[in-house]
């Protein structure tokens, strides 16, 4: 898994990029074909705001969080990857059924 962590009006630091890294192995628990992550952390006005972009095997999907504090809003992100990576698992297993 390769993961890209950018940011926008934001300098990234090695805390937050390793935060991040080791938050995504919570991904692979669920699945094995994660090829690509693009994580982008910017600043709003007051709000952090957290997006990514997970390329896997048969689909793309995308999340974003805004909170007042950024580990707040990378945690929120990666639990809405993760739903979306269980659905997703869940639908090739009904199909090859």
């Amino acid at each position: 898994m390769q993961i890209s962590v950018t940011g926008r009006h934001l300098d990234i630091t090695d805390a937050l990029k390793n935060y991040v890294e080791s938050k995504f192995e919570r991904l692979e628990r669920h699945i094995d074909h994660v090829t690509d992550v693009h994580v982008i952390l910017g600043l709003e006005k007051i709000n952090k705001k957290a997006e990514a972009t997970v390329q896997i095997s048969g689909a793309m999907l995308f999340a974003e969080d805004h909170h007042e504090d950024m580990y707040a809003a990378i945690d929120s992100l990666i639990d809405k990857l993760d739903r979306q990576v269980c659905k997703h698992k869940e639908k090739i297993v009904d199909r090859h059924r």
